[in-house]
């Protein structure tokens, strides 16, 4: 057995435990050898009926066949990959989809959102969305796809390109079958634009010991968002400390909200509200930030801002954001100064009464410590703040590129495919 088989058959032995929609699936059963890399082409047939899909309208089918290329029975794992354009991330009811088996078996079908993409898949019914088909030497299957847009597309996206490949790298580079599908009305793509501008010090702190800057945002191109944004800080720091006690504030309506946690490291801001386009220009959210009264930084350490913005439900990719650096030093506080205390008599108390004529001596009094200087920069902790990451579907396939890295099927396409963490 040659190391390259060895190293195939230790691939598909491994457990892949992937989640689509909710439902986790079991391990791969197909071997390596059964995947046979680079057997299969796909073609996809002219959509019937022909012409622009408009939102919640008419969903149009075309037909998907598999040939297999080689004298070797081959499985075929099918990943239909939707390549959009636009600025919102789509959710699972934006598109219609629905496969049914003419010359294959019966199917089911499922839609996956790794990396927050829209990607269908379709498998033997009655199995898991692992589980492939298995096409002869030389034979091919062919399926009925249904394609449409739902009410909910968004109005920022346009047109698609859907490909036909296999998460198991049957397909070989050059197989794909794809079909590009208009939307009426037609769009003016744009993206999301976020920066941090305007950052300095905080009016009456010294120096690096608050940082005040505005988180802005705006849209480009047509439509708007249907659904509030959700906005994460993820921040790091020069040096590592037990507890950074980073306190975070937002200007609203005119009034420093304190966004304290117990987690220095993830903060959720407000959430940009549904309904944001281009014809409302650029926004922005005034943010402060300061050590606690409890951090263990004793000098100026470097922070690292990233912020995320994603979908506020459903599919939460993170797709847009910004970030920065800058100097943060923990407070000083005025030391507190001890009580003074009365002087001891330089001479023996006398034993006789004072004479009459002389005045009575007054008590001395104490006065009170002097209370440590509070900074008033100081924000409240509101309490713990939830940390917000990729949505429950973006690990979809997350097991199974470990699979195709070791099968060297389709490793180049998935490292074109995935998405960098900020679009650009």
């Amino acid at each position: 057995m040659s190391a390259r088989t060895a190293a195939l058959r230790t691939a598909s032995a491994s457990v892949v435990a992937v989640a689509i929609a909710g439902t986790v699936l079991m391990p791969m059963t197909a071997s390596a050898d059964e995947s046979n890399p680079g057997a299969l082409k796909t073609t996809m047939s002219a959509p019937v009926p022909s012409g622009p899909l408009t939102r919640g309208g008419a969903a149009e089918t075309f037909e998907l066949t598999v040939a297999n290329t080689t004298d070797k029975v081959s499985s075929y794992h099918p990943w239909m990959l939707l390549d959009p354009t636009g600025a919102s991330p789509l959710q699972q009811s934006d598109v219609v989809y629905k496969v049914e088996g003419l010359t294959a078996p019966a199917t089911d079908y499922a839609i996956g959102q790794q990396d927050g993409e829209w990607q269908g898949l379709f498998y033997p019914a009655g199995k898991n969305a692992q589980d492939g088909f298995e096409i002869p030497a030389g034979g091919k299957l062919t399926w009925k796809v249904t394609i449409g847009l739902g009410k909910s597309y968004p109005t920022t996206n346009g047109d698609f390109k859907l490909r036909a490949s296999s998460f198991m790298g049957e397909v070989g580079e050059g197989g794909e079958g794809s079909l590009t599908f208009k939307t009426d009305p037609s769009v003016k793509t744009g993206k999301l634009e976020s920066s941090f501008k305007n950052a300095g010090d905080c009016k009456g702190v010294p120096a690096n010991q608050c940082r005040e800057m505005d988180l802005t945002y705006k849209l480009t191109g047509d439509g708007e968002f249907n659904e509030a944004l959700a906005v994460n800080l993820n921040l790091g720091f020069g040096s590592n400390v037990e507890h950074p006690n980073l306190q975070v504030e937002v200007l609203v309506d005119g009034k420093w909200i304190g966004y304290g946690s117990t987690d220095s490291y993830n903060f959720m801001l407000p959430t940009i509200p549904k309904g944001l386009n281009a014809a409302s220009g650029e926004h922005a959210q005034r943010l402060r930030f300061s050590f606690g009264p409890h951090t263990d930084f004793k000098k100026t350490t470097e922070v690292t801002l990233q912020a995320m913005i994603g979908l506020a439900d459903g599919n939460t990719y993170q797709f847009a954001g910004a970030d920065t650096k800058f100097q943060l030093a923990p407070k000083t506080t005025t030391p507190t100064s001890p009580a003074p205390t009365t002087p001891a008599p330089t001479s023996p108390a006398p034993t006789t009464p004072a004479p009459a004529t002389t005045a009575p001596t007054t008590p001395a009094t104490t006065p009170a410590a002097t209370p440590a200087t509070t900074p008033a920069n100081t924000p409240k902790p509101t309490g713990s703040l939830a940390h917000t990451g990729s949505d429950s579907n973006t690990g979809l396939y997350s097991g199974l590129a470990a699979v195709l890295i070791g099968l060297g099927g389709a490793a180049a396409w998935f490292g074109a495919r995935r998405r960098k963490a900020l679009r650009g």
